[in-house]
């Protein structure tokens, strides 16, 4: 990780680290894009929560990362990941047409995602995209601000 006074970069190795997230409703289509995508995929380390990192796992023939289910802390598991700079790239296809108990924490998890400045797919078109860029098969450096302006602001508000 580099950084200046304003911005920080950190490097997107050749090998992604990429987060597959997909609720109830959305589940059958990312497993087709996933056998779609197979030889690409299998390329980078797969994360996810629970049910979908299971289901993945018996169509790819590999090991995935995996974490909870989304309603128990699944996605905020991915988030503090992204946060902590594990995590590359997220494709997460949510259900835009059913809510969700755990609304919240799906809420959280994109927000991370772009305060952190990785690459997400909220579509199969956008993963498509991204699966096809040619930053995916080589490195890349992804810029984020350092937030010293927020950090100073919570300083001088909290003393």
């Amino acid at each position: 990780m580099a950084s200046s006074d304003q911005n920080q970069t950190f490097e997107i190795g050749q090998r992604k680290r990429i987060a597959l997230v997909a609720h109830d409703n959305k589940k059958s289509e990312l497993l087709e894009w996933v056998k779609r995508n197979r030889d690409q995929l299998l390329k980078h380390e797969l994360h996810a929560t629970g049910t979908t990192g299971s289901l993945v796992e018996s169509i790819l023939g590999i090991s995935v990362i995996k974490y909870k289910s989304g309603p128990l802390g699944g996605d905020q598991q991915l988030g503090a990941k992204i946060a902590e700079q594990c995590i590359d790239m997220l494709i997460f296809l949510a259900d835009p047409l059913q809510a969700q108990p755990h609304d919240s924490d799906v809420r959280a998890l994109t927000r991370l995602a772009s305060v952190w400045n990785i690459p997400m797919a909220c579509n199969l078109s956008t993963a498509d995209f991204l699966l096809t860029s040619p930053y995916m098969n080589s490195t890349y450096q992804r810029i984020v601000p350092t937030f010293e302006h927020y950090l100073k602001r919570n300083i001088k508000t909290n003393q």
